[in-house]
């Protein structure tokens, strides 16, 4: 005997066959997609233990550079050291799985796009992956070196610095991550304008609102009051920003020529 159709099913169906999800239907495929990364993140963040120990060391690479000398961190709290082994495992985990976590988001916008919008998935993820790691590459190079020599030898004659596990791996994993995230962002515009959603007129128009939002996430990426690192991580931020609106332009015009042909 066939099962009866619940009322949520009927829903999310009725959504399919019209071309477009219901409010419910989105809910839905959300939870899906979410629970897809969740299973990915867990699994490459159980499989980043095995090496979070020498990564640690790799990550006390600047610090030790910049104090000519062995990293000795002190920890303050008991459960700290396995804190920061943990967070370490957790930002391997998230960059392993970066691949899926893109994919899964395409997923979730692809019942919004036409058959030849859905194409595009084979630009998007490469692209948003090589812009992930310029971006952590472009932290671990140029940001974190220059932010860890300032703060090290800021006053070095009075302060010695001797920092925490939990405060110089937080920063270190912090500026990776999220400038690594942040370096997506050309390549999300781009894609959003192609779809639409916004114009390049509109980021031009609100540029003032734009840099005051990329103040405000310097500001969260590194949480210290200190000029030189937040000037440091919004110069590149501003200019991904520049270079966003000259894709969007470029989207845009594809967006309008594929409406015309319609």
């Amino acid at each position: 005997m066939a099962k009866a159709n619940s009322p949520s099913d009927t829903l999310i169906d009725e959504g399919l066959e019209a071309g477009s999800l219901t409010l419910l239907g989105h809910l839905n495929e959300l939870r899906i997609r979410l629970t897809y990364v969740a299973v990915a993140l867990l699994v490459t963040t159980a499989f980043s233990f095995a090496f979070a120990e020498p990564v640690l060391q790799f990550l006390l690479g600047p610090y030790a550079q910049s104090i000519e000398g062995i990293v000795e961190l002190q920890t303050l709290e008991p459960t700290e050291g396995i804190e920061t082994f943990f967070r370490i495992s957790l930002l391997s985990g998230a960059i392993f799985s970066m691949p899926v976590i893109l994919y899964q988001f395409w997923q979730f916008i692809v019942p919004g796009l036409t058959r030849n919008e859905k194409r595009y998935v084979f630009i998007f993820l490469p692209s948003a992956l090589i812009l992930f790691a310029l971006g952590i590459l472009f932290a671990w190079f140029v940001l974190i070196p220059a932010a860890i020599f300032f703060l090290a030898g800021f006053l070095s004659t009075i302060f010695k610095p001797e920092w925490t596990p939990t405060g110089y791996i937080g920063f270190v994993l912090r500026m990776l991550f999220w400038i690594g995230i942040a370096f997506e962002m050309p390549v999300i515009i781009y894609f959003v304008a192609r779809v639409g959603v916004v114009t390049a007129k509109a980021l031009r128009e609100q540029w003032r609102f734009a840099v005051v939002g990329i103040a405000v996430l310097a500001a969260i990426i590194t949480p210290s009051i200190d000029p030189v690192t937040m000037l440091l991580t919004m110069a590149p931020l501003l200019i991904l920003y520049v270079l966003s609106i000259g894709l969007a332009v470029v989207g845009q015009r594809q967006f309008e020529r594929s409406v015309a042909i319609e």
